[in-house]
């Protein structure tokens, strides 16, 4: 122990195998080569000075001891000379948030952007109304952007994924609020969700040049063992949900009625440029006329967070 400190010791020890039984031999401090000891450390300093003092101190410790080794001969202990110099490293990349960024449907809020990307579904539209909501009460003035990737209340393969009333529900919201609505078409917009892509404000109303819009009549849901008199009844009301969704269609689009009507008795389906002839939106978004990335931000409501 004094060699490692560079005290004089008068003593030095040996011990058996077992570790039971400590033999002490007096040796001359003059023959052992002390190290130097850092006189500006204080942990160093004061261990020297016990083991000069009184070895057994530390030589006679209990086995079963929980105080870690050494400290407990130290009333306050310091185990460093001046206190240690944390650096903050510079990051890779000066643009990464400095916290963990909110999650997606949150960051799109943020730029008032509302994006329907799943078949109408209760869970979607208790969200995308809530959103809606919101946004009223953030701005009543600036406008919202709704972006459609959605097969209404089915599935791409016809089946039945929800009552025609969420498609309603959505609908209801957007002619209730204040704010122009920016309806743009990404991907599929079928059955409801054409009829929210045409709700948007006049002039618009946008559609990306390789998705894709379609109508058709609303579906029977399976009636699985149902009674005939059960079937009757909602075939009733896919009947009058069929006429509500051709009149509404028909008002937005500018078309008749029953030119909804009969383009409804098939899957009508209509490309950016069939979309526009018929009155479904407005303006076709063309790619190769795409303003700038910064340009595009601030036409699609997008802002800079003051965090990231």
């Amino acid at each position: 122990m004094a060699n490692c400190l560079g005290a004089p010791m008068a003593s030095s020890f040996t011990c058996s195998p077992s570790l039971k039984r400590c033999r002490f031999r007096a040796i001359s401090a003059s023959k052992i080569r002390l190290p130097p000891v850092n006189p500006k450390d204080p942990f160093l300093s004061q261990l020297a000075s016990v083991a000069a003092a009184s070895p057994e101190t530390l030589l006679n410790r209990p086995r079963d001891s929980d105080t870690p080794p050494f400290l407990d001969i130290f009333d306050s202990p310091k185990l460093m000379a001046t206190p240690a110099q944390v650096e903050r490293s510079v990051s890779y990349n000066e643009h990464r948030p400095r916290r963990p960024p909110p999650d997606l449907p949150s960051l799109l809020l943020h730029g008032r952007i509302v994006y329907i990307g799943m078949p109408l579904v209760p869970a979607v539209t208790e969200l995308v109304v809530a959103e809606l909501m919101y946004l009223q009460w953030m701005d009543p003035k600036e406008p919202i952007y709704l972006y459609i990737n959605s097969t209404g209340t089915t599935r791409d393969d016809g089946e039945t994924v929800g009552m025609e009333s969420e498609g309603f529900a959505i609908y209801d919201a957007m002619m209730q609020l204040k704010n122009e609505i920016h309806t743009v078409g990404v991907g599929a917009s079928i059955g409801h969700a054409c009829l929210l892509l045409a709700a948007g404000t006049k002039g618009k109303r946008f559609m990306m040049p390789h998705s894709k819009a379609m109508i058709q009549q609303p579906r029977v849901p399976s009636a699985g063992l149902m009674p005939a008199s059960d079937v009757i009844i909602r075939a009733k009301e896919v009947i009058i949900n069929r006429d509500t969704l051709v009149s509404l269609i028909a008002k937005h689009t500018g078309n008749s009625e029953e030119t909804v009507f009969n383009v409804m008795r098939r899957p009508f389906y209509m490309d950016a440029t069939k979309a526009k002839e018929f009155g479904v939106i407005d303006k076709e978004k063309i790619m190769a006329d795409a303003a700038s990335p910064e340009e595009w931000d601030k036409g699609a409501g997008i802002r800079v967070l003051d965090a990231m």
